[in-house]
């Protein structure tokens, strides 16, 4: 099983991003997923989570970015917008997926994306 994270970049303030996150191999099912993130020097922070429906966000993100899924794909994606530079920072998503064919649940993380946002 595998979490394979996309769509970073660099991108002024007040800009813009969508980061997707799409999992693969020997998968049973997909309970929670999430986005996280780490800043040069700080500790990695959790910036949204879906269940089944609507997701919730972290107070510093909110109103600015949404966090969606797609079951049928597999996939987590966030949408960021209003970037500010404190946005900077490697994005890494996670999922807890229940694994073929021992139906183990565990816990997966993607490789992280680079979002700088910067003038």
């Amino acid at each position: 099983v595998q979490l394979q994270a996309s769509g970073g970049g660099l991108v002024q303030p007040g800009g813009s991003l969508r980061l997707s996150c799409a999992a693969s191999g020997s998968i049973f099912s997909i309970n929670a997923m999430a986005w996280y993130r780490q800043a040069p020097g700080n500790q990695r922070e959790l910036v949204a989570t879906i269940f089944s429906g609507t997701g919730n966000v972290a107070d510093s993100v909110k109103g600015r970015f949404t966090v969606s899924r797609d079951n049928a794909k597999k996939s987590v994606y966030l949408q960021m917008d209003s970037l500010k530079p404190e946005d900077t920072a490697v994005y890494y998503c996670n999922a807890l997926i229940q694994e073929l064919p021992t139906g183990i649940s565990r816990n997966y993380w993607g490789q992280g994306t680079l979002v700088t946002v910067s003038s």
